[in-house]
């Protein structure tokens, strides 16, 4: 399983969230706490939000913890949103190509999770972005594709309902194969205005995912880097919204039905 952190507030340096704390996602990168693989060696990645219209990128195979390109980064760059990655590698090569954050436009997506049986079913999955889309496609891992459909499927205009049909679609394709393994799914998107923070898993056991305020802002985080008593679990079957002026919505994530009324998160 891999580890991501994402942020929303105040202009921060990305050191303070990502390299400092004791147990930050660089230090994950080595020693995860709430993860099945405690090592997440298989390449890095960050994107962040700054005076262009379209965010930047950096991605290496190096582990996170030997990665000084990375950390060089990370303590000169400052901006109100960004989103960082270490890799477990369960479907594709160790490739830059297939390390997170994937960008299309003003569009960041990293995920945590797997296709169970995707090798199996590789080819019908890949098939669900079309021709127009398809060549983007840079990696050959399952997460990227998930994020090249929900783009097909609407993902700028309506970004719940777009990942909703995409694991709608797959899981379909999962059952009609006779695959039995889950299809779990802890991904978060940003737009550079709001984040979107998915926990859902076709066996209802979702990877982890916490999210909490501080000061300056707000932060998303596979697993809490500080012993905190602040953080709150993203509830399963759920997707968090943080946008600007204080918007924070928690709603059900329903992939087989259809989703309910929002909850303020605020009055949880």
């Amino acid at each position: 399983m891999c580890r991501f952190l994402a942020y929303l507030g105040a202009p921060s340096l990305l050191d303070r969230l990502l390299v400092t704390p004791e147990a930050s996602l660089i230090a994950q990168s080595l020693a995860a706490r709430e993860a099945k693989t405690v090592v997440n060696a298989d390449g890095c990645g960050i994107g962040w939000y700054g005076e262009r219209e379209e965010p930047g990128t950096y991605h290496g195979i190096l582990p996170a913890w030997s990665d000084r390109n990375l950390l060089s980064l990370c303590r000169q760059i400052r901006s109100p949103m960004f989103a960082a990655h270490i890799r477990s590698a369960t479907s594709g090569d160790v490739s830059a190509a297939n390390c997170h954050p994937f960008t299309h436009g003003r569009h960041l997506f990293m995920h945590n999770g797997q296709i169970g049986g995707y090798e199996t079913v590789r080819r019908r999955v890949d098939a669900l972005v079309p021709d127009d889309t398809y060549g983007l496609r840079r990696g050959n891992g399952d997460s990227e594709v998930i994020f090249l459909a929900a783009l097909a499927r609407g993902l700028a205009e309506d970004p719940v309902g777009a990942m909703a049909a995409t694991l709608g679609e797959i899981l379909a394709i999962l059952r009609g194969a006779g695959i039995g393994k889950p299809l779990r799914f802890a991904a978060v998107h940003a737009d550079g205005a709001r984040l979107r923070a998915f926990r859902w898993a076709s066996d209802g056991r979702p990877p982890s995912l916490y999210w909490r305020h501080e000061a300056a802002g707000r932060i998303i985080a596979s697993e809490p880097f500080d012993a905190g008593t602040d953080w709150r679990s993203v509830p399963s079957g759920s997707v968090l919204t943080l946008g600007p002026d204080g918007e924070e919505r928690c709603e059900p994530f329903t992939v087989d039905g259809a989703a309910s009324a929002a909850v303020d998160v605020r009055a949880a």
